[in-house]
């Protein structure tokens, strides 16, 4: 199994109803193709650097998880088929990045319990 991470981004005229559903729909996607979540951050509403589909502002959020390659083309179908999400990228983590990812995710919690 590998390290993934995907970052993908929702259009910013969604409900908070709305945009918690899409994230468990694609959470759901990964867990019934056997992936493991490692971590789940909702970075929020930002502007982006150039308008996407006359929107400048979307929802971020970020996955990170541990799954076979099969499961990333199945991730990204369901991405493509979905018009909420505006754009998305998931990368495939070396032992550096695994390392830096896992830092951050411990400095996130701190900051999550303060």
């Amino acid at each position: 199994m590998n390290h993934y991470e995907t970052v993908f981004i929702l259009t910013p005229v969604l409900s908070d109803d709305q945009t918690k559903e899409t994230v468990a729909k694609f959470k759901k996607v990964l867990s019934d193709n056997g992936a493991e979540m490692l971590n789940e951050e909702a970075w929020g509403l930002k502007k982006m650097a150039y308008a996407i589909q006359k929107k400048s502002t979307g929802f971020y959020f970020l996955f990170e998880f541990k799954a076979e390659p099969s499961v990333v083309d199945k991730l990204e179908t369901s991405f493509r088929r979905e018009e909420k999400v505006i754009r998305f990228m998931t990368v495939k983590l070396d032992k550096y990045a695994v390392a830096y990812a896992e830092k951050r995710r411990v400095k996130y919690a701190k900051k999550e319990e303060a």
